[in-house]
């Protein structure tokens, strides 16, 4: 396994820290990937737990059974702020742009869209200074219409106000659209920690497995979605889904698989 290595966007909208082309001595060019899918393979790559769900996802969709009912998921959009690079030996950063003990990013919305078929796409690139990081933190963040988002908001006027998360599809052949307004914070520690130095370009991909955000407990028998909107019963499982979902590792060939990182 190759050691962790990670990226801090700046080519992000409203970005408080803007990058440039140029690299400086000791600092590698790292770029984030983002995966709505486990690795490619079959759709027994998606068999887990006892609910006997499988999942296949095949070029711009993603189609979850569980022998009863069918999810079939066409289109996600998550919205994404802040990025928090720790170095190793800290406990915590501060809300500043940068310190000598963190390279944190306060970045404003930016709205990704997860693919659906097998692998990861590229979003962001730039240049990480040499060190040593020990964790990576992104924000999931519903939008409002403060001055912080304005400028999400002219570039995406479409977006329902107070959101964080769209999902469309169909269930059993019905159409759906599943918002959430779930804040949360992905943190993840790296394992072994990125070492940066002056080595060739390198990929993290952020995951969020879409497999397992629509099931009871996460790998048992499929949710409606129509159940997990604002005032649905199951809308504190699927925000808890959701959160759980996320994992970050090294990904150089960008097919979504951490095992040949």
């Amino acid at each position: 396994m190759h050691a962790t290595r990670i990226l801090i966007g700046c080519a992000l909208v409203g970005a408080t820290i803007a990058c440039d082309g140029a690299t400086a001595p000791g600092d590698s060019r790292v770029s984030l990937s983002f995966s709505g899918t486990r690795p490619s393979g079959a759709a027994a790559a998606f068999d887990a737990g006892p609910g006997g769900v499988t999942a296949d996802a095949v070029g711009d969709s993603l189609t979850i059974t569980d022998g009863t009912n069918t999810l079939v998921i066409t289109r996600v959009e998550i919205v994404a702020r802040e990025i928090e690079l720790r170095r190793a030996g800290v406990a915590s950063c501060d809300s500043s742009a940068a310190t000598d003990d963190c390279e944190y990013f306060s970045v404003s919305a930016r709205l990704v869209t997860l693919p659906l078929a097998p692998g990861a796409t590229q979003v962001l690139s730039v240049d990480l200074p040499a060190g040593t990081y020990s964790s990576l933190r992104m924000k999931v963040h519903k939008v409002s219409d403060d001055a912080g988002d304005l400028a999400f908001l002219a570039a995406n006027p479409a977006w329902p106000e107070d959101q964080s998360i769209r999902v469309t599809g169909f269930y059993n052949g019905a159409a759906f659209t599943y918002l959430s307004d779930v804040n949360f914070d992905a943190e993840e520690e790296l394992q072994p920690s990125l070492v940066v130095d002056a080595v060739a370009a390198v990929n993290l991909t952020v995951r969020l497995d879409l497999s397992l955000w629509f099931r009871t407990g996460g790998i048992g028998p499929l949710i409606n979605p129509a159940t997990a909107g604002p005032s649905g019963v199951n809308k504190s499982v699927v925000e808890n889904n959701i959160k759980n979902s996320v994992r970050v590792f090294e990904d150089d060939d960008r097919d979504g698989d951490e095992r040949d990182g």
